[in-house]
């Protein structure tokens, strides 16, 4: 390991008191991304998120055929063109690391009519895809798989359509799974029904989101039980209308900030913090506050505040996994121990979460066992340590927040929160070293 890709991260020598703007959301940038493409006519979308896992998106996007242009700050898309009567030039199309682009873009690949090679960064490789392929079989879409079937690298041999009807898919690994087709599914020739009939359903809000953000486009989408009792998706086929839409920052980017609050004791305000969100960092509120924090809004902005006290916590996390790196840290930072649990699926992301969470938390002194959902965490005295990153964004803010308050933590390669957020160093020690104000002379 090179002393280049480590981080000392900064302790903080007083409690944090910051204003802090967080970018557009990833989550709903990609979808908006992905329904401007699909839509009849160009559109316009306003705080779109510029991170990796976004110019991923969008070169993929590109490489379909969309033309992406930024006017006066404002993301500019122009649809994809019809397919063509002749199967087109062979595409290869990179993923990096990115599950959106992974598991969304193959599902818009389809209605391309030509090859389309979809590759990715060698973590990728280990990322579950299975359902994905599934569904597209179900579809009557020639996939070829050239490595570990259900994995990256994959060729979707598209067609230009697809027929519609009832799809059933297992999303037990990622809502991912049922969010990429319910995205594509007006552009098919008749209406889709999308049964999931997996165990369990992670992440159901990042579902909800792509449900409403259907609606906002234009296109009639209902989500009910079926006589089974399981969770199923109807939308009819038809027009993506164009969109003219200001994206919300990302609340899950937030946590970090937040969190620094909570283990400071001092306060942090989110400006633009939305009334109303289908975005699973709205959690953090109701959170924070179990484990001791004062929340509040000030008109737009959410304001956090650290008590000095910093309960351990048991929490049901299944609607919003991605919150759990931030959360873990603070547990390992509480008084008492903790459980995080509904979040298998978090094996499948990035990396095993629960296993590096595991391995790093126990590794500066907190004691973290694995359980067959989720993380039991017990507090100790922590020690400074090399806190690998795995090439995962959140786990790299993780060790950021535990840093704060143990000295001589070393996080491997911060640069991995570019994923996400672009200029997550910058902000961070903004928040820790504010300029002073200068009053007018």
């Amino acid at each position: 390991m090179s002393s280049e890709v480590l981080w000392n991260a900064p302790v903080a020598d007083r409690p944090v008191d910051a204003l802090v703007r967080v970018p557009g959301s990833k989550s709903l940038t990609a979808r908006w991304m992905f329904l401007a493409a699909a839509a009849d006519e160009p559109s316009v979308l306003r705080g779109a998120l510029v991170s990796r896992d976004t110019r991923l998106m969008r070169d993929a996007l590109e490489r379909l055929g969309a033309v992406l242009e930024v006017e006066d700050g404002a993301l500019h898309v122009t649809p994809l063109p019809p397919p063509a009567e002749h199967p087109a030039e062979p595409v290869e199309i990179h993923t990096g690391l990115a599950g959106t682009v992974m598991r969304f873009v193959p599902m818009l690949a389809a209605l391309h009519h030509g090859d389309v090679r979809f590759t990715g960064d060698e973590a990728a490789f280990q990322r579950p895809m299975d359902a994905v392929v599934d569904v597209l079989r179900q579809q009557g879409v020639e996939v070829t798989e050239h490595g570990e079937p259900g994995r990256l690298p994959l060729t979707v041999h598209g067609t230009g359509r697809l027929p519609g009807g009832r799809v059933e898919v297992d999303a037990s690994a990622s809502s991912q799974f049922i969010s990429n087709l319910l995205l594509v599914a007006a552009r098919a020739e008749t209406d889709i029904e999308l049964v999931h009939v997996g165990e369990v359903l992670p992440s159901l809000p990042h579902i909800d989101m792509t449900v409403e953000t259907l609606r906002q486009a234009g296109v009639e989408a209902t989500h009910q039980l079926d006589a089974e009792g399981r969770h199923a998706w109807s939308v009819r086929h038809g027009a993506i209308r164009p969109l003219e839409v200001t994206i919300e920052p990302d609340l899950s980017n937030a946590g970090p900030f937040l969190a620094a609050a909570m283990a400071t004791g001092g306060t942090i305000a989110v400006d633009d913090w939305p009334e109303t969100t289908t975005q699973p960092g709205d959690a953090y509120r109701d959170l924070l506050t179990r484990m001791g924090g004062e929340v509040w809004r000030e008109g737009r902005t959410l304001c956090v505040r650290g008590t000095g006290t910093l309960r351990g916590i048991d929490a049901d996390m299944s609607a919003m996994g991605e919150l759990v790196p931030t959360m873990s840290a603070l547990c390992a930072l509480a008084e008492t121990p903790s459980r995080l649990t509904g979040v298998a699926h978090l094996r499948g992301h990035e990396t095993d979460r629960l296993k590096a969470l595991a391995t790093e938390l126990t590794k500066i002194g907190a004691r973290t066992s694995e359980l067959e959902d989720g993380l039991e965490i017990h507090p100790g005295e922590l020690r400074g340590d090399v806190f690998e990153s795995y090439e995962d964004h959140r786990m790299a803010t993780a060790g950021a927040i535990i840093g704060l308050r143990v000295p001589d933590l070393r996080v491997v390669d911060i640069g991995t929160t570019q994923k996400t957020l672009p200029d997550f160093v910058g902000m961070w020690l903004s928040m820790l070293h504010p300029e002073p104000a200068v009053d007018d002379a």
